[in-house]
This record gives structure tokens, C-alpha cells and sequence, in this order.
């Protein structure tokens, strides 16, 4: 059977993604989990892995000042664009965090006193979880390319995957809609877009939904904490029956997913028998359903 990737996805924080894609990864074994949130990974808090493998990742690079070749002439001040180099008691420093690697102050300097140094402080990491395998990364604060790094852990999952046999991939995304999001979604088969019953969560649902149709990604629909707010419920499932998106289900408002949570664990593993739990197993069977309808569909139109 060909590998699946189900990609999780929010056009905004806090809606309960990481908390799906949990439950997902311990609904069963031999699955292979990538969390492509970079910027603030949190997944691996509730898996807990134990990583076999820690890899530097190199997001560009940064300008270093030798001091004593330095003659304070001012040109790199003058030239740096991001502001990244100014004065300081009448002596040239560079701020590293404004630095956005560049290398122009390098060329630019006549005493070759500025060096450019590889900025490899971002990781990221794969092994083993309690139902399979891992990988996640962590960008260090202030860096970028973050969307090159979710690429890196994608493809990496992939490999990890396909090493070990395992069928699934379940792609844990970043919020929003921007270039980390767009690597997390590609060539996924389907885009989980979750979602919660509030004005703002309504908007942003759109948004990541049209993204994911540029893409040609097959999308579905989960609310969460659906009955904090029924009416803005029924209006997200009309609009979605209404642009033919599938509402996979809905989950409520449940306390004990935040006590899951405080014990490093799924709420399928916290409570096995709750109402949350069924809920993500109904979800679970509807993703099943889709993913196997539109593997159909793709082989008749590649047939024809």
C-alpha cells in the first residue's frame, strides 16, 4: 500500500491541533509522527521520544567583527540595511539579531575584518516514540528559513517511514497560512483543518482551505469545542456543506484533554473510554473513508 500523510493544520493557534495530532499518533502502532511546528514545537512534550539522532541545521549565516583588524572607518555602518551594525563608544559592534547574513559588510569592508560564520543553532532530531517513530525540530529563537527546516523534517519522516514499513504519516503543522504551512501541506494527501466555533477560528479556517485548494489537497473539517457556541457551529458546518468541504466531526469542550496533556499523555490514552476519545476515532474512521475514496478517484482519472 502507498504511504499516506495526513497533514494537521489551523488558520490559527490554540484550536486544539497538537492536541488531534496526539491523539492521532496513539490511536495506533507503527506510525510514524513528523511535527513541523518549528517555531514552537511542542509535540514531543506529550510523545516524549527518545531521539536517536540530533542534527545541527544551518538557517544562514552571521557576521563576525575581529576587532583588531577593525579600523572603525564606518563603511559596513553605513551600507548594512538591516541595521545590524552601528556604534558603540565610538567602536564599531554587530547585532547579531538584526543580522539577517547577507555577507555585504564582508565584501564591503577594505581590512577583511568581517567574517561570515554559519548560524547552525536550530536542530532537529528523529526516534522513537511509544506507538512508533518521530522526528520534530527546534528553530533557535531569532532564526530563519523556517519553512526549509519543516522540509528537512518532512523528508526525514519519510525516509524514517519507509525504513520501518510504516503506512502513515501524520504531519503535525504550524498555524496560519504562511511558508512553514505551505511545506507542511505539500503532497499530502489530506489536509485536517481544525478549527473552533468563534468568529476569528471562521475566518482563518477559510483561509488555510483555500490555500490547501491551491494545492490540490483534498481538506476536511474538524471543530473543536463545538459546543461552546452552537450557533457559530452550525454557521461553519452550512459554509462548509456549502463549498463541498467534508466535516469529518466535531469534538467538545473537554477539561480532561487539558489533564492529558499535563501527564504527557494523549486524551485516547488518558481516557480510552470518553466521549473525546470515541469522537477521535469516529474522526479517525472518516479520514479512513476519504483517504480511500480519493485513492480510487485518482486511479480511474490516471486510468482515463
Amino acid at each position: 500500500m502507498p504511504m499516506i500523510e495526513i497533514s494537521i493544520l489551523s488558520g490559527k493557534g490554540g484550536t486544539g491541533k497538537t492536541s488531534l495530532s496526539a491523539a492521532f499518533a496513539t490511536l495506533q502502532h507503527n506510525i510514524t509522527v513528523a511535527d513541523c511546528d518549528v517555531d514552537a514545537a511542542n509535540l514531543h512534550i506529550v510523545l516524549n521520544p527518545v531521539n536517536t539522532t540530533d542534527e545541527s541545521f544551518t538557517t544562514g549565516y552571521k557576521a563576525i567583527l575581529d576587532a583588531d583588524k577593525c579600523t572603525q572607518c564606518g563603511l559596513c555602518v553605513d551600507f548594512c540595511r538591516f541595521n545590524a551594525i552601528g556604534w558603540k563608544d565610538d567602536q564599531v559592534v554587530i547585532n547579531e539579531t538584526y543580522c539577517d547574513g547577507c555577507k555585504l559588510c564582508s565584501r564591503l569592508c577594505p581590512n577583511e575584518a568581517i567574517t561570515m560564520i554559519p548560524s547552525d543553532k536550530s536542530h532537529w532530531f528523529s526516534g522513537t516514540y511509544r506507538n512508533g517513530l518521530m522526528v520534530h525540530a527546534r528553530l533557535a529563537p531569532g532564526e530563519e528559513n523556517s519553512g526549509k527546516l519543516v522540509a528537512v523534517v518532512r523528508d526525514q519522516a519519510r525516509k524514517a517511514a519507509e525504513a520501518a514499513h510504516h503506512q502513515t504519516i501524520i504531519i503535525d503543522g504550524p498555524p496560519g497560512i504562511g511558508c512553514p504551512v505551505i511545506s507542511s501541506m505539500t503532497g499530502a494527501q489530506v489536509a485536517v483543518i481544525v478549527t473552533e466555533p468563534s468568529r476569528s477560528g471562521f475566518h482563518d479556517m477559510k483561509r488555510i482551505i483555500e490555500v490547501a485548494q491551491n494545492f490540490n489537497i483534498q481538506c476536511c473539517v474538524v471543530i473543536n469545542k463545538y459546543d461552546l457556541n452552537i450557533h457559530m457551529t452550525e454557521e461553519i458546518e452550512q459554509w462548509c456543506r456549502d463549498h463541498h468541504i467534508s466535516l469529518a466531526g466535531n469534538l467538545p469542550f473537554d477539561a480532561q484533554v487539558v489533564q492529558a496533556m499535563l501527564n504527557c499523555k494523549s486524551i485516547v490514552e488518558w481516557q480510552p473510554n470518553g466521549s473525546t476519545t470515541k469522537a477521535v476515532m469516529q474522526i479517525w474512521q472518516h479520514l479512513q473513508q476519504l483517504i480511500h475514496v480519493s485513492g480510487k478517484e485518482a486511479i480511474n482519472h490516471h486510468a482515463q
